[in-house]
């Protein structure tokens, strides 16, 4: 299984912002932090709000936020939210219409080997909070003072 760079990215940023607190942030500053495209991030921001994962305060004293304390977002939330499909092959994915369904549905065991594989990675991701996320590690690299305002 491999997460999109939409899911790596958001991630990121959630602990980015996890760490910045006690202040409000910009895409600006984070987009420069790990060297990723401010119009990028400007997608995953405004998914990440919709989802209440991150506050956007507009204006010109505005920002972004944790929408909610790193203690109480989970990983595996984050990851299912962001992630467009999480089906590990052709039949755990949404039909498409002009394809021919696998001969083997309805009787595969296969499915229910990778089924159960999904779970147990999901189950994993959901036993982490973002809190958990954020050690010293991350903290010394991303916990510097923003850049000056332009």
């Amino acid at each position: 299984m491999r997460l999109t760079l939409h899911t790596d990215y958001a991630l990121r940023t959630l602990i980015y912002l996890g760490i910045h607190t006690d202040r409000l942030t910009s895409i600006h500053e984070i987009a420069q932090a790990y060297g990723i495209s401010e119009n990028h991030l400007v997608k995953i921001i405004h998914r990440l709000g919709r989802g209440g994962f991150v506050e956007t305060l507009r204006g010109r004293r505005g920002g972004l936020r944790l929408g909610r304390p790193a203690e109480e977002i989970r990983i595996g939330d984050v990851v299912r939210y962001t992630e467009e499909d999480l089906g590990l092959v052709t039949c755990m994915q949404p039909p498409v219409e002009g394809t021919r369904p696998c001969l083997l549905v309805g009787g595969c065991s296969l499915r229910g080997v990778l089924d159960e594989a999904l779970d147990s990675f999901m189950g994993v991701l959901d036993s982490y909070t973002l809190a958990q996320a954020i050690t010293a590690h991350e903290r010394r690299f991303l916990d510097a003072p923003p850049p000056p305002a332009a």
